[in-house]
């Protein structure tokens, strides 16, 4: 923590990926991080993975395409589910709920039963349905990694 940066002194050109975990907080800061949000628009017109475990996916709310619309407009995703959050008792905590939001937005979400292990990967975005997808949805990200440089080389 002690060499810790600032998110906006972050440059996707001096890396190959970025990868947002989960947890309750991202809802209510990343989520609305003017700096979060041009890093994630960064990565992806740059034809770079993104990946994000859990509450992270909701991160994307406000991310766009270039030409405006929602960047997981008609995209398979997946994160913190519904039933999850009533599972922790924090639905009437959270500023918004992932899978509503994210459904909101267009997305065709994906889920599987309350704590199973869920990835899912649409182009190079890779998703995590919950803490328990955080090692799968990882290793998928690094395949995507892998992938973006093989075809680069």
């Amino acid at each position: 923590l002690g060499e810790t940066v600032r998110l906006d002194s972050i440059d996707q050109k001096d890396f190959d990926t970025v990868f947002y975990p989960g947890g309750h907080g991202p809802l209510w800061d990343l989520a609305e991080d003017p700096n979060s949000i041009r890093l994630i628009e960064s990565f992806a017109a740059a034809s770079k993975p993104v990946g994000l475990v859990c509450h992270a996916p909701g991160v994307l709310r406000h991310v766009t395409n270039p030409d405006g619309t929602p960047f997981v407009q008609g995209r398979y995703v997946t994160g913190f589910t519904n039933a999850e959050e009533a599972a922790v008792g924090l639905t009437k905590v959270v500023p918004f709920l992932v899978e509503d939001e994210l459904i909101k937005l267009g997305a065709v979400f994906s889920r599987v039963k309350d704590w199973g292990v869920h990835t899912v990967v649409d182009g190079r975005l890779v998703t995590g349905q919950n803490p328990g997808s955080s090692v799968e949805a990882a290793e998928a990200l690094m395949a995507a990694v892998s992938l973006v440089k093989t075809r680069a080389a």
